[in-house]
């Protein structure tokens, strides 16, 4: 999958955003779980990384970079036409002379395909991090494209001299999509990982009246004879 110029940009400076952005709250997420448990824990001090890792990536190439003065606008900024990007895969085939199988090289298709996976961590998050069902989850990834699409849709409520960005209910499809596939994957793991609870359950032992008058315990062996009892 071939990068563009705009795209490897945007995960500089997304990187860039994430260690500013971590570096601001890792001192005080250290002191916290120092007080807390008197001790720094490494489980959460990671998640916290990884999520901020995400949340800065994923806002890097999703608004990144801004137009510059020389950039041409949109011909188009709204496409309501679901599954769309199938029919751009045989267009973008015809148009350069390709073969039906080299369907998965084209643009199109490697832009859809990291439109899925740049929501898979978040339904990876909402399954393991958050407890969420895939409801729930559906609805996360949902909300959070819908959010970005009319972010893009308004110039990014109008701090952005022109809408530069295409409002796509694919990328509304595919985003979700990711997500679930994410909740699945977040799924999985935890099927894997979960360790069988022991039974606390104890069988009560039954105490049997023998033949010579004694009570006995069998899983204790022990024997109380009747005759001493007064």
């Amino acid at each position: 999958m071939v990068m563009t110029n705009a795209q490897v940009t945007a995960l500089q400076y997304g990187l860039i955003g994430f260690f500013a952005l971590w570096a601001t709250v890792l001192i005080p997420q250290l002191i916290v779980l120092h007080a807390r448990h008197g001790r720094v824990r490494l489980r959460p001090v990671l998640t916290m990384a990884a999520v901020l890792l995400y949340g800065t990536m994923t806002l890097a190439v999703t608004f990144l970079p801004l137009p510059g003065p020389g950039v041409k606008r949109l011909s188009q900024t709204v496409q309501l036409h679901p599954f769309q990007w199938v029919a751009d895969i045989h267009t973008e085939l015809l148009k350069h002379g390709l073969p039906m199988a080299g369907w998965f090289t084209t643009q199109t298709f490697q832009q859809a395909t990291m439109n899925v996976l740049l929501f898979v961590p978040l339904g990876f998050f909402a399954r393991t991090l958050w407890k969420r069902g895939l409801i729930g989850t559906t609805l996360i990834g949902l909300a959070a494209s819908l959010l970005i699409e009319i972010t893009q849709l308004t110039a990014n409520f109008g701090t952005a001299p022109y809408v530069y960005r295409i409002f796509d209910v694919d990328d509304l499809l595919n985003n979700t999509g990711g997500a679930m596939l994410g909740w699945i994957a977040g799924a999985l793991l935890l099927s894997l990982v979960r360790k069988p609870v022991p039974s606390t359950a104890q069988v009560r032992p039954e105490v049997l009246l023998t033949a010579e008058g004694s009570l006995t315990q069998p899983l204790r062996g022990e024997r109380v004879d009747l005759t001493q009892v007064r």
